[in-house]
């Protein structure tokens, strides 16, 4: 799904809400709500008003790495954005050349082989890309100073991120910053060490005083973790496959709020992947971890959520297959023709999109193109 439509430069989110003025917190920003093709205009903080008791809220809890790191090929400088850490210790990386505002540009594919120093004397070494087709993402040998292999787990990288790594960032962005202004307030550190390379943003504007007032009135929250990878602001292939952990509580909660009548709300599209892929076909959901290489699709459909909140997405991203899934195309096109009128701000920093059902899903739902 391509939307028609054009995102000026001017709608880019450049600083966190908190940084908008004094007083403000990550929370003030605005909250478009579609149900179907109705379209209303909310600020954030209404959010406890538009959902219900008995609504669950599906949450990301994966902590947002200091992904990108500075290293050099030759004596070239490169910027280096640690994606997803493999089963066998590689790496999944991109390469990226900076530029003169601290920001970084996408770079030229490099050869197999190609070595790249980065701090404390580590190598990477390009193998193979991630995928057939595209050569943006890499995966990569780690070596440690004295030439050791880091397959054993990867901790040498993570160490590494937490020393010299900064938050990725890109262009259309105003500044670094701190590595706090990419958490969530429901980031927790995994046991392993790992996270996400790209901030799980739709859940960003939540706060602690969000939260109590949404259990005040009812709605439950279900953990789940999908640690994502570097989507690129530049490019938009469908996601990679991707670590998750759906846990047997928040299973539970999820076929209960089902079976009750309530309603599943997914924050953000890292949420709908994880809870998606831990489904069967009749819209059970299961405790599992692993790897997910799902792609909801419009074709493919959803099985268990009923709404989504989630920031806006450029008119070429993947991600706007999932919304078609989720609300159908004539009111993604509605929804973002709405957005632009409104002047609503896009990417992480930016405003938010939550779709609600216009009626009792559970009523129509549909499993006969699930895979």
């Amino acid at each position: 799904m391509t939307l028609a439509v054009r995102v000026p430069e001017e709608l880019s989110a450049r600083v966190p809400a908190e940084q908008r003025g004094a007083g403000l917190d990550r929370d003030a920003v605005r909250l478009l709500v579609s149900r179907g093709t109705q379209v209303s205009h909310h600020a954030f903080g209404e959010l406890p008003r538009l959902l219900r008791a008995g609504d669950l809220l599906v949450v990301n809890t994966s902590e947002t790495l200091a992904a990108a790191v500075d290293g050099w090929i030759g004596h070239a400088r490169v910027v280096v954005h640690f994606s997803t850490r493999g089963d066998d210790g590689r790496w999944a990386v991109e390469l990226r050349d900076p530029d003169e505002r601290g920001t970084t540009r996408a770079r030229a594919g490099a050869p197999a082989g190609t070595e790249v120093r980065v701090p404390g004397g580590m190598r990477l070494v390009l193998e193979e890309p991630l995928s057939a087709g595209s050569e943006r993402l890499w995966w990569a040998r780690v070596a440690g100073p004295e030439g050791a292999s880091e397959r054993a787990g990867g901790a040498g990288v993570l160490a590494l991120m937490r020393e010299h790594g900064r938050p990725i960032r890109y262009s259309y962005t105003e500044r670094d910053q701190p590595p706090s202004a990419y958490q969530t307030v429901f980031a927790l550190p995994s046991a392993d060490g790992t996270g996400s390379a790209e901030m799980p943003s739709a859940a960003r504007p939540f706060t602690v005083r969000m939260v109590t007032e949404l259990v005040s009135r009812g709605v439950g929250f279900a953990p789940i973790t999908l640690h994502t990878g570097v989507a690129s602001a530049e490019a938009h292939e469908p996601p990679y496959p991707e670590r998750f952990a759906v846990p047997e509580a928040s299973a539970r909660l999820i076929n209960a709020v089902q079976a009750g009548g309530g309603r599943v709300v997914a924050v953000g599209t890292t949420a709908v992947r994880a809870v998606e892929s831990a489904a069967d076909a009749d819209g059970v959901v299961r405790a599992c971890e692993g790897w997910t290489d799902l792609v909801v699709t419009p074709e493919r459909g959803v099985r268990v959520v009923d709404g989504l909140l989630t920031g806006l997405h450029e008119p070429e991203a993947s991600h706007l297959l999932m919304l078609e899934a989720v609300a159908g195309r004539a009111a993604v096109d509605r929804s973002y023709e709405e957005a632009l009128r409104g002047l609503y701000l896009w990417h992480e920093f930016g405003d938010v999109h939550l779709i609600l059902p216009t009626e009792n899903p559970h009523s129509e739902r549909c499993f006969s193109n699930c895979r």
